[in-house]
């Protein structure tokens, strides 16, 4: 399976959220999509479908493939502490995520498309992985020549929410991860607990 690069709208009215940031579009028709839209009787999803979709939601929030989100979850589940809030922190130290979370991207996809391009370094390196694991104390840098770049001073100039764990100087155009998110941090609207349940099966 590649990476979703279809209709995020579609998605998005899927789960009933907008799950990738403000959407005009899902604003308008914010009902499932389906032939029958709005007024197609729909049955009550089971506890599988419930914890299916949970899944299925966190995995395209962040943009993640399947192995890839098993894999984390595997690694969460071997840790000390609470899976799915594991799991959340894990999807929040990505690399691809931080850059969004700094505000250097208006959405994820286009923080992947930053990072796989060159245009941020990490610890002074120039790293083009966007799953890359960030660590406490790293620093987070927008390449010298790529600082001009209008897509990145667009976003920097939305002013979005900034985050207790994040640390941004717009001097050096370097963010700080100061720390691993609390479970109360993180913004995103998943019930984590499902996607355990659902893997614990």
């Amino acid at each position: 399976m590649a990476r979703y690069t279809g209709p995020k709208t579609k998605i998005a009215r899927k789960f009933g959220e907008a799950i990738f940031g403000y959407d005009k579009s899902f604003e308008r028709r914010n009902f499932p999509p389906g032939q029958h839209g709005s007024s197609r009787r729909r049955k009550q999803p089971s506890e599988y479908g419930l914890q299916l979709k949970e899944k299925q939601k966190a995995k395209y929030t962040y943009g993640v493939l399947e192995r890839q989100f098993r894999n984390l979850f595997e690694k969460a589940s071997r840790k000390q502490g609470i899976t799915g809030e594991i799991l959340l922190q894990m999807l929040e130290a990505r690399l691809d995520n931080v850059v969004f979370r700094l505000g250097l991207a208006s959405s994820r996809r286009g923080a992947r498309q930053l990072v796989s391009h060159g245009h941020i370094m990490l610890n002074g390196v120039v790293t083009n992985i966007p799953s890359c694991n960030v660590r406490p104390g790293d620093k987070i840098t927008v390449r010298p020549k790529s600082r001009g770049m209008e897509v990145i001073s667009t976003a920097l100039s939305q002013k979005g929410k900034r985050f207790s764990w994040l640390d941004w100087s717009q001097s050096d155009m370097t963010g700080t991860f100061i720390s691993v998110p609390e479970r109360s941090e993180i913004p995103e609207n998943i019930n984590e607990q499902l996607i355990v349940e659902l893997y614990s099966k």
